[in-house]
């Protein structure tokens, strides 16, 4: 067990440390539904209006859509229906709507149960009914129907088996989609005697591909059952006999553009990543510092990325250069060791490492979803805080940073510190928001 921590009693780095925390909110706050979401929600039908939500944040989009449908246009429980389905913990109540929770990454059955009921909506849609889908990053997990004789345990080792390569979320969602009943474009197919499908999409993937953004549910699928097997082969996903079936079936390939599902399809991305680095961008110039862009779709080993931008970071002090170095993106982790940490709280610990407590460098690393992962639960850590004296307080309390990084160990080493980032289910999701303070 590590020894205790004594409190940082420095004023200036407890002033630092504050800033980097009322940055990452200011980028949260700024990809909120309750900002986003309300300028693009169309005047309804003359039917029904349809909610179908999935993802992280479902329940809040949710929630503001029947506010505004009930306070604006005066529709009822006779005219909304809808299902929202987030990860667990970050359900929200939604006048007419059915929340549930379910698992996310790897999903359950709560999750298959949703999604029969999505899908049934989906069909049961008319002529004069509009299905309004609102997606955010999880949906992916949350929506869950296996295609074929696959079964939910299948589908669980495939996920996991994926999430644990270090494939990057395109990839990862590519095989989601082929072996998948609603995934890459299914739901529009389902939906499609719709008056109109409109999706609003709160993007979390780099370069915001409407295709990647929770598998894609309603929009031509560019990918193929070619592109899933390559993929599982050059990762090593060992695949049962159900799901190489499916990817050999050329029958189970997914709608492409030009289907007849799509002609009344729209999509819309509403909030994306850069809206939240740029809003974190414009606090850390109001507070001093001239904002430098590093990437807001950067993906790779998270650690390998930490140790560029530490390097960065050393580059601007020695110019004497105040600065704000932000970065978004999706970076990944190949698991080696046993310990448990996200790719937010693995490059905070590469680049402690990195920096080897350089004076007047400061740095926050975060999923803007509020969990960075590590155990797959909704109480995990969202991300990690690094400042001058990370690596001299943890050796003092026994701890071996760089042995821990090497364990993929990085939760325990910042929760050692008391240095987690852990704001909570923010209910939206627009990726990660890396922030380097320099001088």
């Amino acid at each position: 067990m590590p020894e205790t921590v004594p409190p940082i009693a420095d004023p200036v780095i407890l002033k630092q440390r504050a800033l980097l925390e009322t940055l990452l909110t200011a980028g949260i706050r700024a990809a909120h539904p309750d900002l986003c979401l309300p300028a693009h929600l169309p005047a309804p039908s003359p039917g029904r209006l349809i909610i179908l939500a999935a993802g992280k944040a479902a329940g809040s989009m949710s929630a503001v859509a029947s506010r505004f449908y009930r306070q604006q246009h005066g529709l009822g429980d006779d005219r909304i229906v809808g299902l929202a389905v987030a990860r667990h913990g970050y359900g929200q109540d939604a006048p007419g709507i059915h929340m549930v929770e379910a698992g996310h990454p790897v999903p359950d059955e709560a999750g298959i149960a949703a999604t029969q009921e999505a899908l049934r909506l989906a069909t049961e849609a008319g002529p004069d009914d509009e299905v309004l889908v609102l997606l955010s990053g999880g949906g992916s997990a949350n929506w869950i129907a296996p295609a074929g004789d696959l079964t939910l345990a299948e589908k669980q080792a495939i996920t996991r088996a994926m999430l644990r390569s270090g494939a990057p979320i395109g990839e990862i969602n590519t095989v989601r989609k082929h072996i998948s009943r609603i995934k890459g474009g299914r739901l529009a197919m389902a939906a499609r005697n719709a008056r109109r499908i409109l999706t609003l999409a709160i993007s979390d993937v780099p370069f915001d591909d409407p295709a990647v953004i929770a598998s894609g549910p309603t929009v031509p699928d560019p990918s193929t059952l070619a592109d899933a097997r390559a993929i599982c082969e050059r990762r090593g996903i060992p695949l049962p006999e159900t799901a190489i079936r499916l990817l050999n079936d050329p029958n189970n390939e997914t709608p492409k553009a030009g289907d007849p599902a799509f002609a009344r399809a729209e999509y819309r991305i509403i909030a994306r990543p850069i809206d939240a680095l740029e809003a974190a961008a414009a606090a850390a110039r109001e507070a001093g510092y001239e904002p430098i862009m590093l990437g807001a779709d950067l993906e790779g080993e998270a650690r390998e990325v930490a140790a560029v931008h530490a390097s960065e970071a050393k580059r601007y002090k020695a110019a004497g250069q105040r600065v704000a170095l932000i970065s978004g993106g999706e970076l990944t982790v190949t698991i080696r060791g046993e310990g448990h940490g996200g790719p937010n709280q693995e490059y905070a610990l590469a680049l402690a490492v990195a920096l080897d407590g350089e004076p007047g460098i400061f740095g926050i690393s975060a999923d803007t979803d509020g969990t960075d992962g590590g155990r797959g639960l909704a109480t995990d850590p969202a991300g990690g805080l690094v400042d001058p004296t990370t690596l001299e307080r943890a050796r003092a309390a026994g701890l071996d940073p760089a042995a821990m990084l090497a364990q993929n160990d990085s939760t325990a080493f910042f929760a050692a510190l008391g240095d987690l980032v852990n704001p909570g289910p923010t209910r939206t999701n627009v990726n990660d928001c890396r922030i380097i303070l320099v001088g």
